[in-house]
């Protein structure tokens, strides 16, 4: 090691003397880092995979779906202005029958062209192949659904379409663009196991369909720069007349848009949650260092004397700061990979991708490296400068007290008669207020930061109460191939093990208001309902209009209207009526985004008379396979929810990854928690080592000692606890905003548990890093800790 200077042995040995804090400070460092490297890739991620999936898969820009209309009506289709290329196909709803599964599936089934491959929504295929147009029964099968059931090529399925039962052979197991969020039409959560999406032949479908010569469905690519408006006005005239429920784009397919919304969300995390913990950590390193350096006043003083100049000294404690930094910089971007790669494997589950491409942002991650690299400097460079400022002489002796005088807290305590390790404690913090207020500045966001990342888990239990238990208290919803008279009720109510039955209408619609639309379902319900109910924001019942929308709070906003504006209601079944009705009210929702009515008034303004599309179902849970038995021979039934599956599946999808997400936010925020109260400690011993050891040298007994260290973290903690509290919740309020979506929304809720376990989390910490402390104390050296040193 002769070829290092005497100041880099010098720093070796630093690092080696200081390898507790060094840890502790590179936690700190590694905590913020991670967050953001997790963030930022799985965000990455995601948008660079979904984007590569469209490109290469050609997943189309604008969507129409019709009743009818003539196969050679697509040569005009291909005319319009701005489209580059468009596909006619022929789809429809079914109901599916599997062996050993007795509830009832329901589905939507496409044609692929029976010849060559389609040039729009090409399919990924993961096993088998593509469908022969001269076999009629041969399809392939999503793998959600495929991966739910264990199914493969070879295997058969029971299928009714168009009202004919059929036996399908499955020949491939595929993934579509259009399909990577896989969920019932009407719902917001996917249900592998009760939904499927199966693709056949032109010539099968067409022909199972009586649509031979005809097509129901269109998909169009644009060119570059075309206004996609543009071409859905043309589309929208050219298909009025052949049942057309309006063409849309992009914004409106069910599969993207919730992408886009997840992506959404991941994106103000990507950006919130790493602006927060770094800017905590930022602070945080700032301090600490800052006080690390300040604890070597004495050796900067040496090192001065010695004829080194301030650049010189400088560099040294740069590169010690830097190597400090670096470390934490390291582990902070290795542990962002690694948990980015445990969030991937949950994402390729959640979104029906073929694989999920891994991409690091390097330019933004170098960034993040740079400005924690950068506070740790800045926190060196302010106490370099005030050291810089003492001459030698000055500098190499003890930092003296600002003054000489009682405490400000002994008149006003006065009647308390305090010991003198007491009074050392306050005289401690009141002549270092700058000091003791960052220790509790940085005590209230580690506190903070715990509070932030663990209040989602009480805020899921909310939601699970208010969607499940409170909102849906039926047990299985059903829905009917067409609409009919309340008959169909009474139908279903005499099945055993029916408890109760409620009808209700679900009709697609828009609703416009001014240049804001919202495309999604009416639902009318019975006014006397009890088994879906609306709530308000304290989670109690509300009574539903007699006239007039009652929609979710987000919507309110989404739409910017109040109760007693106007809507326009577009009916989106081909008809091309509108109507206009008044917004009554708002209602929390949680999950989703929602409009309602009375069923009278919706029959009434839909002019078609009392007709339902929809049931929902009370049972005896003692009879539940019983009633999907007798649900899955009723022609009637097109397809049965249940609440207790749509619990699973948001558990399994939005519960699980949002979850995760906010548990390793919470668990790196934990590791800074420590880092920055070890550090406190640490560095508090550091600065008060001679004061302590000459205590002991004059008669003071190694518990009071001990008193003194200990007390000063504790009345550190008393304001710094509860003002982490309320920072925390001021920031959990600004990620609730942001985060706002249609998919769901977060309720700001603070039980005494999370504030608790915060609190526990920082008290912890404090007493195994006073543990540490006290351990120092015993094995100080008296006569070394008083020399000055080197």
């Amino acid at each position: 090691m002769n070829w290092l200077s005497v100041l880099d042995r010098k720093l070796l040995r630093e690092l080696s003397h200081l390898r507790g804090q060094v840890l502790a400070i590179a936690l700190v460092v590694a905590g913020g880092i991670a967050v953001c490297v997790m963030s930022l890739v799985n965000y990455a991620s995601l948008s660079e995979t979904r984007s590569h999936y469209y490109r290469q898969h050609g997943f189309a820009d604008v969507f129409v779906d019709l009743t009818r209309a003539p196969r050679h009506l697509l040569a005009q289709v291909r005319e319009l202005d701005g489209v580059a290329s468009a596909e006619v196909r022929v789809q429809s709803s079914l109901r599916l029958q599997l062996d050993g599964f007795p509830d009832p599936v329901s589905g939507r089934v496409l044609s692929l062209p029976d010849q060559g491959e389609a040039a729009l929504h090409r399919l990924f295929l993961r096993a088998g192949r593509l469908p022969d147009a001269r076999r009629s029964d041969e399809v392939v099968v999503i793998g959600s659904f495929a991966e739910a059931h264990n199914l493969k090529p070879g295997d058969s399925l029971g299928a009714i379409i168009n009202g004919r039962w059929q036996t399908l052979r499955i020949v491939g197991v595929a993934e579509s663009p259009e399909f990577i969020y896989v969920i019932p039409p009407g719902s917001m959560l996917p249900d592998y196991q009760r939904y499927a999406i199966l693709w056949m032949s032109e010539r099968a479908l067409a022909a199972a369909m009586d649509m031979q010569g005809a097509f129901n469905n269109v998909l169009l690519a644009l060119q570059p720069g075309v206004r996609e408006q543009l071409v859905i006005d043309q589309l929208d005239q050219l298909f009025r007349r052949y049942g057309s429920t309006g063409a849309y784009g992009r914004d409106d397919h069910a599969s993207d848009r919730f992408l886009s919304e997840e992506l959404a969300q991941l994106r103000t995390m990507a950006l919130l949650f790493p602006t927060i913990l770094m800017s905590v950590a930022v602070f945080l390193i700032n301090v600490v260092v800052g006080r690390l350096v300040a604890t070597q006043r004495d050796v900067i003083a040496v090192l001065k004397a010695f004829g080194y100049s301030n650049l010189q000294v400088s560099v040294h404690f740069g590169k010690l700061v830097s190597l400090i930094m670096l470390l934490g910089i390291v582990l902070g971007v290795i542990g962002g990979l690694a948990l980015a790669r445990a969030l991937s494997g949950i994402y390729i589950e959640y979104f029906r991708f073929p694989t999920l491409l891994f991409s690091v942002p390097l330019a933004q991650t170098l960034l993040v490296a740079v400005i924690g690299l950068l506070a740790g400097l800045g926190g060196a460079y302010g106490a370099l400068r005030r050291a810089f400022r003492l001459s030698p002489a000055a500098a190499m002796g003890p930092e003296p007290p600002p003054l000489y005088r009682r405490a400000w807290l002994e008149p006003v305590l006065g009647m308390i008669r305090f010991s003198q390790p007491d009074r050392m404690i306050l005289r401690g913090i009141e002549r270092r207020p700058l000091r003791s207020l960052m220790s509790v500045l940085g005590i209230a966001m580690a506190t903070a930061i715990i509070v932030l990342g663990t209040f989602q888990f009480a805020a899921i239990n909310l939601i699970v109460h208010s969607q499940f238990a409170r909102v849906q208290q039926e047990d299985m919803t059903v829905t009917l191939v067409s609409p009919r008279t309340v008959s169909a009720a009474y139908e279903l109510a005499s099945i055993d093990g029916v408890r109760a039955v409620e009808s209700s209408l679900a009709v697609a619609v828009r609703l416009r208001s001014g240049h804001r639309s919202w495309r999604l379902g009416l639902i009318g319900l019975q006014p006397d309902a009890q088994l879906t109910l609306r709530v308000d924001t304290q989670l109690e019942r509300i009574a539903l209009p007699e006239k007039g929308l009652l929609l979710t709070e987000f919507l309110l906003e989404e739409l910017q209207v109040r109760p007693g504006d106007s809507l326009t209601v577009e009916w989106l079944d081909g008809s091309g009526e509108q109507s206009e009705v008044t917004v009554a009210g708002g209602s929390r929702e949680f999950v989703g985004v929602g409009a309602w009515m009375s069923l009278p008034e919706l029959q009434r303004l839909r002019g078609r008379g009392a007709e339902i599309n929809q049931l929902q179902l009370a049972i005896d849970p003692q009879m539940r396979n019983a009633v999907l038995a007798a649900l899955q021979d009723r022609p009637l039934v097109a397809g049965v929810s249940e609440r207790q599956a749509m619990l699973t599946a948001f558990n399994d999808t939005i519960g699980r990854t949002f979850l995760t997400y906010t548990f390793f936010i919470a668990l790196l925020g934990g590791v800074i928690a420590f880092g920055v109260i070890y550090n406190t400690v640490r560095i508090s011993l550091a600065e008060r080592g001679r004061e302590l050891a000459s205590l002991r040298v004059i008669g003071y007994r190694p518990s009071e000692v001990d008193h003194i260290l200990l007390g000063e973290l504790a009345l550190l903690l008393l304001p710094g606890i509860p003002l982490g509290w309320l920072i925390g919740q001021q920031l959990a309020w600004l990620l609730v905003r942001l985060m706002e979506s249609e998919l769901y929304r977060i309720p700001l809720i603070f039980p005494a548990q999370t504030l608790g376990l915060a609190a526990t989390v920082v008290i912890l910490s404090a007493i195994l890093s006073g543990m540490v402390a006290v351990r120092r104390v015993a094995k100080l050296d008296l006569i070394d800790v008083l020399k000055t040193r080197e």
